[in-house]
């Protein structure tokens, strides 16, 4: 077993190496990151006058083909908000209770990652 530390992207990482043999097996656990400097957390935007109290955000990284609401639109708790294609898939994100849709955060043909805000509801 070796003991080595990594650099990637300015953050140092401790780690065990272990050479695979015959008679050897892998570790069981993940090392933890070194210590480093860490950096100040990114302050959450102020929500602006119009954008809703509950944000609807994408369940995985895709591209917006549909949206089905506008805002001020009554949606009801199941219904379709907007489809995002992964794969070929076009999956629905759908709405989790009823609400009015308060704003629209992403536009048809958009890329978005998972945690995208999508849309907020009141």
């Amino acid at each position: 077993m070796k003991n080595l530390r990594i650099t990637v992207n300015g953050t140092a990482y401790d780690v065990q190496v272990e050479e695979l043999g015959g008679d050897s097996a892998p570790a069981a656990s993940v090392p933890a990151p070194a210590a480093a400097p860490a950096a100040a957390p990114k302050a959450a935007p102020a929500p602006s006058g119009n954008e809703g109290a509950v944000k609807v955000t994408a369940p995985m990284p895709g591209t917006v083909v549909r949206i089905e609401v506008n805002t001020g639109d009554a949606v009801k708790a199941g219904q379709d908000l907007i489809f995002i294609e992964a794969m070929k898939m076009e999956t629905p994100v759908k709405a989790a209770q009823d609400g009015t849709v308060a704003s629209i955060g992403v536009t048809k043909g958009e890329s978005v990652d998972t945690g995208k805000v999508l849309l907020t509801m009141n």
